[in-house]
């Protein structure tokens, strides 16, 4: 923070020696004083070229970071995109699945009778 010094003594012998009368001359002083405090209260809210480039630095760091993400984000649903919907084109290159049936059954016999044993 910036303090701005001022030498109410050497003010006021100033404006004695313009002809100021002596208690004017310290309530300019003190009205004199009041006003630099509001200045520099106003100045400590003001932004210097130093805190403007570090904000900015920061910000074009996060928006690399999100672009990046986007990039990975929409990369990524373009290949799950490719593996669950293949382009027509090669749906049409490849021959054509064989049909399945399903297998008959096969008759049992009955078993024959027993032989007797000799």
């Amino acid at each position: 923070m910036h303090t701005t010094t001022f030498d109410t003594l050497e003010f006021t012998e100033q404006l004695k020696a313009a002809g100021v009368p002596d208690d004017q001359t310290k309530g300019h002083a003190k009205a004199l004083m009041s006003v630099i405090k509001q200045t520099e209260t106003c100045f400590e809210d003001l932004v210097t070229k130093t805190d403007l480039q570090r904000s900015i630095a920061i910000l074009e760091y996060r928006m690399t970071i999100r672009m990046g993400l986007m990039l990975v984000t929409v990369a990524g649903m373009l290949f799950t995109a490719l593996r669950y919907f293949p382009p027509l084109a090669q749906i049409n290159d490849q021959p054509p699945a064989q049909e399945m049936h399903q297998p008959t059954p096969v008759p049992t016999l009955p078993a024959p009778p027993p032989t007797p044993a000799h």
